[in-house]
């Protein structure tokens, strides 16, 4: 008994002495100046022996405080070119949007789904080739779900006449951008993920390759048309957390870090600091503000 006794309490003793040899996660940092220009190496200077660092510099993609973020009020911007030929022109194409579409691609789940016509805001040909739509911004039909999915459809619609407008989407975009303007492509017109849709006149119908999007249209003898194709759904408000550098850990000793800043601007550095042994960690941040011209 005295035996057992006697081991718990050098047990004790040991963890005590643990417990007080883990490092600090205390790390001051300075820098030469406060001001640089674009270009310059910036030096930080350490003082402390925290066990981790890890460095965000500030910039787009490295910020401390988006570390954790999931979900962004992110806008989704397309651009697509046109062309329009045959018969009497007019507006039968519409850009259409929705944000509850279920992703099942028939008549009746089309149907069920809310689409908002959005066409006055592109630009659309008038017979001429590559006609470029313009950007456009979906960001006010993203809606507030995190986890919703936003599609984009082109709807084709034309009557029995003695020539239909045949319609050709030689290009499309979608670009994600992030409330801070980073831009990360989403999709292009060979990975948009099309889907056809038809209607009405199942005889005329989209035809879907990597390079185009093309709705033939019809001689005096096709009948009225109904038509849509349809992108992969895009769930525009995921984001990516920002990251960090890694720069040290408990097997390496680090005095000062050099970065080179390449673009203007008032940048908040953060050193997240730690230092870890057993079951107890000790975690710190360290602030620097660097302005580069």
């Amino acid at each position: 008994m005295k035996k057992n006794i006697f081991w718990f309490a050098l047990l004790a003793l040991t963890a005590s002495c643990i417990k007080e040899d883990i490092a600090s996660a205390d790390l001051k940092v300075t820098t030469d100046h406060t001001t640089y220009n674009a270009g310059d190496t910036v030096t930080f200077s350490f003082a402390g022996n925290p066990d981790n660092i890890v460095f965000y510099s500030g910039e787009s993609g490295h910020n401390y405080h988006l570390k954790d973020r999931q979900y962004a009020d992110n806008d989704l911007q397309i651009d697509f070119k046109t062309l329009v030929q045959w018969g009497v022109i007019y507006d039968n194409l519409k850009l259409m949007v929705s944000n509850d579409f279920n992703g099942k691609y028939d008549k009746a789940n089309v149907s069920a789904a809310t689409w908002i016509d959005i066409s006055d805001k592109a630009v659309f040909s008038d017979k001429l080739d590559n006609v470029p739509s313009g950007t456009v911004s979906l960001l006010p039909y993203v809606g507030k779900v995190d986890t919703a999915s936003v599609y984009i459809a082109f709807r084709y619609t034309d009557f029995q006449k003695p020539q239909q407008n045949r319609w050709v989407i030689r290009s499309f975009n979608a670009n994600k951008v992030s409330p801070e303007g980073v831009v990360t492509n989403v999709a292009t017109m060979a990975t948009g993920g099309w889907q056809a849709v038809s209607f009405l006149n199942d005889n005329q119908v989209w035809s879907i390759t990597s390079a185009q999007l093309l709705m033939y249209g019809g001689p005096a003898s096709a009948t009225d048309n109904d038509d849509w194709v349809i992108t992969k759904g895009f769930k525009v408000r995921e984001s990516v957390a920002d990251k960090g550098v890694p720069l040290k850990n408990i097997s390496t000793q680090m005095k000062e870090y050099k970065y080179v800043y390449k673009k203007p601007g008032t940048y908040k550095v953060v050193f997240a600091t730690s230092s870890v042994w057993y079951n107890e960690s000790k975690n710190a941040n360290t602030e620097v503000l660097i302005e580069v011209k």
